[in-house]
């Protein structure tokens, strides 16, 4: 296959009952997970498109505000993570990646912003901003349960298993950036933004409605690099397989799973490499939605998981990790003039 599943998480949503329905969305989902680590989420029935393209607009007004009035805000007045940051300023394998951001996290109780990931975060004084964009992070918050509920039935955890992972993410430490993305210079030996794989629990991305920028990376025996890529770097590794393009479907937003989806299925479910290669005339704006587990959260191969490969009983190939000590180790780079992988 050269796209990606759609999957409409409609029958989840909690005025609708089927639990046939649900089912059948569950092993969509399962499938998705195990062959692609990517997915369309069609939300149009959860939330207006109107509401995500409002949080592009306001992304792309304070992306042309003037440099000194985005850098009031910037990263280093907190914990070198909440704020903004410049073009360029993020650096994935090496190379500067050709976009600006603008970053929040969940916010923690005491915050210090000489802790890492402990301070608070800013917002432009662009009206509404502030409002439109909490309320989206109270959907998203809302959406990554449904959705990790609807993946526990496609894994076969029973009730109670779902339960005790439930703990783990209802108080996530979430994260969400808005991206603006300049076209890539002829001349640049670098991406709008590197390959890499989200380390986290689920990705929800809006975008804009721009084709041929976002990229995913398929396993495919024989495969070889899309035309738009040629002159760029190979980023993908030994690893054969093709490059897609995964362009904005309306009512849709795209959904990948991080690195402790890795872990909880024991390597059933892979994370996938992505990037942004955007060549077009226009401004790009993204605006992706990290799902989390919480800080304290004990991540480990889950028994569903094991059930499936056939390993209860035997020492898992994943070691279990406390979420924010993981966290912590990868974004550590931010501090030092690197950036984490929280892009697309």
């Amino acid at each position: 296959m050269s796209s990606l599943p759609i999957i409409n998480i409609a029958p989840w949503l909690p005025q609708n009952t089927d639990n046939t329905a649900r089912e059948a969305i569950s092993k969509a989902l399962h499938a998705a997970c195990l062959e692609f680590g990517f997915f369309y989420l069609d939300i149009s029935e959860y939330v207006d498109p109107a509401v995500a393209d409002e949080l592009a607009t306001l992304a792309r007004q304070f992306f042309a505000l003037p440099q000194e009035e985005k850098d009031k805000i910037s990263l280093s007045n907190q914990d070198h993570a909440r704020g903004y940051q410049r073009l360029k300023e993020n650096v994935t394998n090496g190379k500067a990646d050709n976009h600006e951001g603008l970053d929040f996290y969940r916010p923690v109780e005491n915050p210090d912003k000489s802790r890492p990931l402990w301070g608070e975060n800013q917002f432009p004084s662009i009206p509404d901003f502030k409002d439109k964009y909490e309320a989206w992070v109270e959907k998203m918050k809302a959406l990554g349960l449904i959705v990790m509920e609807a993946m526990a039935l496609g894994l076969g955890m029973t009730p109670e298993e779902w339960l005790e992972l439930r703990s783990q993410v209802d108080d996530s430490f979430w994260v969400m950036r808005a991206i603006g993305y300049p076209p890539l210079p002829n001349d640049s030996d670098g991406f709008s933004c590197g390959a890499h794989k989200d380390y986290g629990c689920l990705t929800f991305l809006y975008a804009d409605p721009t084709p041929s920028a976002l990229q995913v990376f398929l396993r495919q025996t024989g495969g070889s690099v899309v035309p738009d890529a040629a002159g760029l770097p190979a980023e993908q590794g030994a690893e054969e397989g093709i490059w897609i393009n995964a362009d904005p479907l309306p009512g849709c937003v795209v959904c990948n799973i991080g690195e402790m989806w890795e872990i909880w299925t024991n390597g059933l479910y892979k994370s996938t490499l992505h990037r942004v290669v955007h060549r077009s005339s226009n401004y790009r704006v993204s605006v992706p939605f990290f799902f989390e587990p919480n800080f304290d959260a004990r991540v480990k191969p889950l028994a569903a998981a094991n059930r499936i490969q056939g390993t209860t009983g035997t020492v898992p190939d994943k070691q279990p990790v406390v979420y924010g000590e993981f966290l912590m180790a990868k974004v550590g780079n931010n501090f030092t003039g690197g950036k984490g992988r929280y892009d697309d």
